[in-house]
């Protein structure tokens, strides 16, 4: 049986025991411990003999753990009972210490709730001593199991290489052979069997006929509606194209399956033909399906390939896919002739040993094929996971050269069910990994024909969690590929289901599913809600947008505290006996997020009291900005300059805030002016005004003023104090005034001053010409001999200044 043929045939029984288990444990107070009894004696009894075979094991094994399932549900028998017993006793108080005594009514009302209690625990607490035992069992038939196939993994047999093993193989093989051709040939020449093929032989050509048109054509047809699609450039053209191309595998296929059964329904085939025949059809499917993964992979067309390799590599890379899928097929077919005439172990090993060599050689060269650096101009390279891909696909080539080395080298020596372990199932993870990467295509493709838009491009996680998903859908096959049994899978879903206690709270997965899909729902609720009073309530009330704001983020944190409750308590969690380890915990958390639960708090007393709102102009730490959001944490600032401030909630409250629109956008501007000395300070102060008064954003009520400042070192200073409808136009503003200010001065010839300086030189002897010694004659400019002049006063005149 092939590898395929195990993990299909693993999965189902996989789900039909999960099945068979969950309706067994449905009557939870219907058990009978008494067959439970004989059971477990039964199967301590075969296991500790140990004498029998795998699959009786397997069959015990699988029996006990229905019942093991049977008695976890049981376990959970008056749950709501008991925690409502327990919540009576408690309010009774705690028992009298020894030696005291209390009420005699309070008394037999407490005895007669522990004797409920005891009654009410007794089907559980027994349930659970009998899921302990099954427990067991399954444990001590898995490692007997497990030694079993170790031993037998690791067992030296013998050598295909052994010439004495030779002739024994070709003779059994010669007598196989011969042997099913005998059978064809008898049954041919039996009269009755001639005359019933006769009698169906319209049937039989019939279907003879769409199996050749099948088998010649049917590939054909696919890639003629493939090159089709992919010659279209309308959206979702990857989707129809890969439902396509998956007619190269199901036309040839319904050919192999017509063909086979016209050959079935003629009676001719013996026993042996009829074994082969049932098995035709799996094995082309596997053939197909790995030819169909090869072509996906490594097809030409860059938006179809999964890998991305040079273009001249990707024939080898076809090439030697499909030949491995050969030999994996022609292994398949051996076996069944080995297991239908039961032959030894060494003519196995013989006759399956030039398949295993040439499927590691085909490992070992498709290995060096995908060594090879990838095609920078194809499609999967030039994405995000084009590296990423290459990268595994390296290593995978990697694993194929070592695997296509090892394993014959293995079976050569006489671990012959080592190679085999090595080598089939690398081909067949291999298959697996293929189908993962064409179906991660798939789902990218059906994400651009809903959206419109590649995953790629779009950024989304949608394909991301898709292939995610499409991972772990894989890892049961792949156990299962390098031999895990389907009661390991299986045992791994009873622990799933099991979950762990705590205390004395059994707290299990499908606990956390409740809690998850319940506080999902209800923040889905929670958002609608919130949606419903940003769009269509709030903005019919009189409340401004900062207060809306506030409205509904209070609406979330509450939804999302009530939704937490709520999930908890549906998922019946009951997190009392974790109260003590909490509230350590909440010690230390405490110390570690202080300034976090300090800026949370801060956050609530901002959204409470509304000192700022989404949208007011403020100043803290320096900054000036608008308040773009506020969350729990922080509250994110956009300042003048287009970059973002996140400040603490904590800053905001604790520290001193300017909010220059609280309330109002209303706001006062000052535009300082100065004019040169000898202006008329009255007209100034009249045009200044007259400027104030006519600009469109300057409030009448109160109105404008302009201010004589005072007398400053260069000029006469003034003031324009207006206020503005508007205060966040008031660089605009003070802009347009500026240029009116120097219009009109210009006009009236009112002079805007600007700085002037007189340098004054101390020592004006010490300037000489380069070169000249000290009783040069001094040569001054006309500046420098004024200056002189009044700083020597008649002596310069004199001609001693020249000296």
């Amino acid at each position: 049986m092939t590898y395929l043929t195990r993990t299909l045939t693993g999965l189902f029984a996989a789900l039909f025991l999960s099945l068979a288990t969950a309706l067994l444990a449905q009557d939870e107070t219907g058990i009978d411990y008494s067959a439970w009894e004989s059971l477990a004696v039964r199967a301590e009894t075969t296991v500790e003999q140990g004498r029998a075979s795998d699959t009786a094991l397997e069959d015990l094994r699988a029996e006990v753990a229905g019942w093991r399932d049977s008695f976890l549900q049981a376990q959970s028998i008056n749950a709501q009972r008991i925690a409502s017993v327990e919540a009576q006793i408690a309010t009774l108080g705690p028992a009298p210490a020894e030696g005291e005594t209390e009420d005699e009514e309070l008394a037999a009302r407490r005895a007669d709730l522990n004797d409920q209690l005891t009654r009410l625990k007794a089907p559980s607490l027994r349930a659970e001593e009998a899921y302990v035992r099954a427990n067991g069992v399954i444990s001590e038939i898995d490692s007997i199991i497990r030694e079993r196939q170790t031993s037998e993994l690791l067992s030296l047999g013998p050598s295909p290489l052994n010439p004495a093993h030779w002739g024994e193989a070709l003779m059994s093989l010669k007598t196989s052979v011969t042997a099913t051709w005998a059978e064809l040939t008898r049954n041919i020449q039996t009269p009755a069997l001639r005359a019933e093929a006769q009698q169906k032989l319209p049937a039989i050509l019939v279907l003879l006929a769409i199996a050749a048109t099948l088998l010649l054509r049917g590939k054909g047809w696919a890639r003629k509606g493939v090159d089709r699609m992919r010659g279209a450039t309308r959206r979702g053209t990857g989707v129809w194209r890969f439902v396509l191309s998956l007619g190269q595998i199901l036309l040839p296929y319904i050919g192999v399956l017509c063909l086979t059964v016209a050959l079935l329904i003629s009676g001719l085939p013996g026993q042996r033909w009829t074994l082969i025949l049932e098995q035709v059809p799996l094995w082309m499917l596997i053939m197909l399906t790995i030819r169909w993964l090869a072509d996906q992979s490594f097809n030409d067309d860059d938006a179809i390939a999964t890998i991305a390799l040079d273009r001249s590599e990707r024939y080898a890379a076809r090439a030697y896919a499909n030949l491995l899928s050969l030999t994996f097929v022609a292994r398949s077919v051996v076996q069944a002739m080995i297991e239908f005439d039961n032959l030894p172990e060494s003519t196995a090993a013989v006759l399956d040993f030039p398949l295993l060599a040439l499927s590691g050689f085909f490992l070992f060269r498709l290995g060096r094929v995908r060594n090879h650096a990838p095609f920078a101009g194809s499609a999967a390279a030039q994405t995000d996971e084009g590296p990423f891909r290459m990268r595994f696909a390296r290593l995978m080539g990697r694993a194929a050269m070592v695997v296509g080395v090892l394993g014959p080298l293995l079976a050569a020596i006489g671990y012959y069910r080592v190679g085999e372990m090595l080598i089939y199932p690398f081909i067949a993870t291999l298959g697996v990994i293929g189908l993962v990467l064409v179906l991660q295509r798939v789902i990218n493709d059906l994400y651009e024909l809903v959206t419109g838009e590649s995953g790629a491009e779009a950024d989304s996680l949608i394909p991301v969690l898709a292939g995610f998903m499409l991972v772990v859908l894989s890892l049961p096959f792949l156990a299962l590929i390098w031999g895990a049994r389907v009661a390991d899978l299986t045992e791994l879903w009873a622990r799933f289901r099991e979950g762990f206690q705590m205390g004395d709270t059994r707290i299990s997965p499908s606990d956390f599913l409740v809690v998850i899909v319940v506080f999902v729902a209800l923040l889905m609720l929670t958002r609608l809600l919130q949606g419903g009073l940003r769009s269509t309530v709030l903005p019919k009330t009189k409340l401004d947008q900062g207060a809306r704001n506030a409205v509904v983020s209070g609406v979330g944190y509450i939804g999302i505290f009530l939704a937490a409750i709520i999930a908890v308590t549906a998922g019946g969690l009951d997190l009392s006996s974790l109260a003590i380890v909490a509230g350590a915990l909440s010690v230390g958390i405490g110390f570690g997020l202080q300034n976090i639960v300090s800026n949370f708090v801060s956050g609530i007393i901002l959204l409470i009291e509304r000192p700022i709102s989404e949208g007011d102009w403020i100043e803290v730490g320096g900054r000036h900005g608008i308040v773009k959001d506020i969350s729990v944490r922080s509250t994110r600032i956009e300042t003048f300059d287009r970059f973002d401030v996140i400040v603490p909630n904590a800053d905001l409250v604790s520290g001193q805030v300017t909010n220059y629109t609280r309330g109002n956008v209303i706001g006062r501007i000052i535009v300082p002016v100065g004019v040169a000395y000898g202006n008329d300070t009255r007209k100034v102060e009249r045009l200044l005004l007259d400027i104030a008064r006519h600009h469109d954003m300057v409030l009448m009520n109160p109105p404008p003023a302009v201010i004589f400042m005072g007398f400053g070192a260069d000029s006469l200073d003034f003031e324009i104090r207006a206020i503005l409808r508007d205060v966040n136009q008031s660089m605009g503003v003070k802009s347009e005034m500026f240029h009116q200010i120097y219009e009109t001065f210009t006009k009236e010839g009112i002079e805007i001053p600007f700085a002037q300086r007189d340098v004054w030189i101390r020592n004006p002897e010490t300037l000489v010409k380069p070169g000249a010694g000290p009783d040069a004659p001094k040569d001054y400019t006309p500046v420098d001999r004024e200056q002189r002049r009044e700083a020597s006063g008649p002596a310069f005149d004199a001609g001693e200044g020249d000296k």
